[in-house]
């Protein structure tokens, strides 16, 4: 097996394919790109790391980290209500890195530019003695003056969580070996959802193009600690259910396995799921749309003036957290 080699070449023959003939793109010969917007329109950015054996397994498939690292930046433009269009890539590759890796790296690129509509405009190839080290930054738009932000909460606002909680913090448990003996089916949706998070990229732009959501943010670092994100921006507090937290099958299934409580999950990080409030007369109009998009959406709580989140169990006593999620350094 070959190790890749000569940054020409690898820009050549596997980076500028993703860029095909994107006006502005130049096919990447050039060191810098050209984006276009419509009249009106205003340009959202986001930039995220991702390093080897911190964000992702070492030995994670190569095709799954591409798409990972592509998905939690369009999950921040998701969480602005924005629409993806471009994203660059800076890449440190280990010396030792097959050029079947960064095949199969690229392939995982082009199936999610074809699936979200976004297209590599450029970036920077460097090698490095390790660990490898990828960052990519996405661009979206906006039309008009609106954004979901995290300063726009109201008091009486309904809390949502899309899809479902603790999928990713149990899948990078199984990885780990720390949890055993589940079903293939649950070990796999679990595995899935560590390695490939779905961004909520159509749901961000019809909460916001359809004035749906006060406030709103990802998921990444664990719901109690992003919802405290939230809470701190618009100076408010919040009560989450403990019985109306949205759990799969497969989650419920590990946790039987290991004797441990809901508690957990809302400090496990990697959901990438939309957490965002919402004023009372919008439930029917956000069933509506969860019918729509076939994603769930669960109210799991409400947003107060007491300052402080208060996780209540079912008869309404305070559930402690061990912890308020991961953190970065």
């Amino acid at each position: 097996m070959s190790r890749i080699s000569g940054e020409f070449a690898v820009i050549e023959r596997y980076l500028a394919p993703l860029a095909g003939d994107a006006a502005g793109a130049f096919s990447l010969k050039n060191d810098a790109a050209v984006l276009s917007l419509e009249p009106g329109a205003r340009l959202v950015t986001t930039v995220d790391c991702m390093i080897a054996g911190r964000h992702f397994l070492p030995d994670d498939p190569a095709d799954t980290v591409a798409r990972k690292l592509l998905r939690v930046s369009l999950s921040d433009l998701a969480a602005m209500g924005a629409r993806p269009s471009a994203y660059l890539l800076s890449a440190s590759w280990p010396a030792d890195t097959e050029e079947t890796w960064l095949a199969a790296f690229c392939e995982g690129l082009a199936a999610d530019q074809a699936r979200y509509g976004v297209t590599l405009m450029g970036g920077d190839t460097t090698a490095t003695p390790g660990p490898l080290t990828l960052s990519l930054t996405a661009f979206g738009s906006l039309d008009g003056s609106g954004v979901l932000d995290r300063s726009s909460l109201k008091p009486g606002d309904d809390l949502y969580l899309s899809g479902a909680l603790g999928d990713a913090h149990l899948g990078l448990r199984v990885l780990r070996g720390e949890i055993d003996g589940l079903s293939t089916g649950a070990r796999d949706e679990l595995v899935r959802r560590y390695r490939c998070p779905d961004p909520r990229v159509d749901l961000g732009r019809a909460l916001l193009e359809r004035g749906l959501a006060t406030a709103a943010i990802d998921v990444s670092d664990g719901l109690a600690q992003d919802l405290g994100h939230l809470l701190n921006g618009s100076g408010l507090g919040a009560v989450v259910r403990m019985a109306d937290l949205p759990v799969s099958d497969a989650a419920e299934e590990a946790l039987r396995k290991t004797g441990e409580t809901r508690a957990g999950l809302l400090s496990g990080g990697g959901d990438y799921e939309l957490l965002f409030g919402a004023a009372a007369d919008r439930r029917d109009a956000l069933t509506a749309l969860a019918e729509e998009l076939s994603v769930p959406l669960t109210r799991l709580g409400e947003a107060r003036r007491e300052p402080g989140l208060s996780v209540q169990d079912a008869a309404g006593r305070e559930v402690r957290l061990e912890s308020a999620g991961w953190t970065h350094f």
